[in-house]
């Protein structure tokens, strides 16, 4: 059972900050940097860039190419917080190098953690997964529910939140546990369920479900930059790990969702992935977040910019096939 930590006596956070987004390039990171620049921060940036840079142009933003292990063996610069978004991603994506990403997403995050004290900063954010909780039979999992990962990322963003909450007497931790993200971004993602499904229905008017049966939360891309920033502006927040999560539906659920909204057929195949599980996010809303957008508001928001040519398919949205034409983890 992971136990919240006790809050430290750590400076406020000023109303306009530097703030650290590791990952900022990516799928939430492209929408959460604007929005941090639009509430006044300025914001570092540190990626790899693997899946390009969609991010706007802005006096007040800096954008360093580059790994977090790399950066902060280089780099010292005062901020006043950190959002921890990088790693490698999905359990396809840590399985072609199981020992790069523990590299990556347990040892970066604690050098990262440890450059965060050296240099300031009051707030360490942490993106981990809610598959952290691997297959559980609890109606309602919430934060007090045992961990018990099931695959290789799985147990790296568990890993990572222990070694992370262990600094918890040296700055402030928010440990984020978000449901699967959908949802439009400039730098797209259609490896996830409900974007993957909405892709299928507008493409081939199929939908390919495996299993169905499998019971996932989800949370709109929205709603899951709209927490980080929830945390950034509500610096006293208790430390430890919360939530993200605020629609639980199976995947046939969501398949039939889209195939209401699209005329799709569906058609249902044997899975193995046999992670199923219901998050309950009352400890997140109890400090005072509500979602503002839902699974339905996300398929239609792709539906139109696929229609209108403003989402187009492209391998750089596979997280997979995309490390594969890199040649990373081969």
């Amino acid at each position: 059972m992971v136990k919240d930590f006790v809050s430290v006596d750590l400076p406020s956070m000023k109303p306009q900050s530097r703030i650290l987004v590791t990952g900022g390039c990516g799928y939430v990171g492209s929408v959460l940097v604007p929005r941090l620049l639009a509430d006044g921060h300025e914001v570092l940036v540190v990626d790899t860039c693997w899946f390009g840079n969609h991010l706007p142009s802005s006096p007040n933003l800096e954008v360093l190419t580059c790994d977090v292990c790399e950066f902060v063996e280089v780099n010292d610069q005062s901020v006043h917080a950190v959002i921890h978004l990088a790693n490698i991603a999905n359990d396809p994506g840590v399985e072609l190098n199981p020992a790069l990403s523990w590299e990556v997403n347990v040892l970066g995050s604690q050098q990262l953690i440890e450059w965060s004290i050296r240099n300031g900063a009051s707030q360490f954010i942490y993106a981990s997964s809610g598959s952290v909780y691997g297959v559980s039979d609890e109606p309602e999992v919430t934060e007090e529910v045992p961990l018990v990962p099931i695959s290789v990322y799985n147990k790296t963003k568990m890993i990572a939140e222990r070694v992370l909450l262990s600094y918890g007497d040296q700055i402030k931790i928010h440990c984020i546990r978000p449901a699967t993200v959908c949802g439009f971004s400039p730098r797209m993602r259609l490896d996830v369920s409900v974007n993957l499904l909405t892709k299928q229905a507008f493409q081939n008017k199929r939908v390919t479900v495996f299993g169905g049966d499998q019971t996932r939360p989800n949370i709109h891309i929205d709603d899951m930059a709209r927490v980080y920033t929830h945390f950034i502006e509500n610096f006293s927040l208790p430390a430890g790990c919360y939530n993200a999560g605020f629609e639980n539906m199976t995947i046939l659920k969501i398949a039939q969702l889209v195939a209401e909204m699209t005329g799709a057929e569906i058609a249902i195949s044997e899975s193995n992935d046999p992670r199923s599980y219901r998050q309950n996010s009352s400890k997140l809303k109890a400090t005072g977040f509500t979602p503002k957008f839902t699974v339905a508001d996300a398929i239609a928001d792709m539906l139109e910019r696929w229609s209108d040519g403003s989402l187009v398919d492209s391998e750089k949205w596979n997280t997979v096939t995309q490390m594969k034409r890199l040649g990373i983890g081969s």
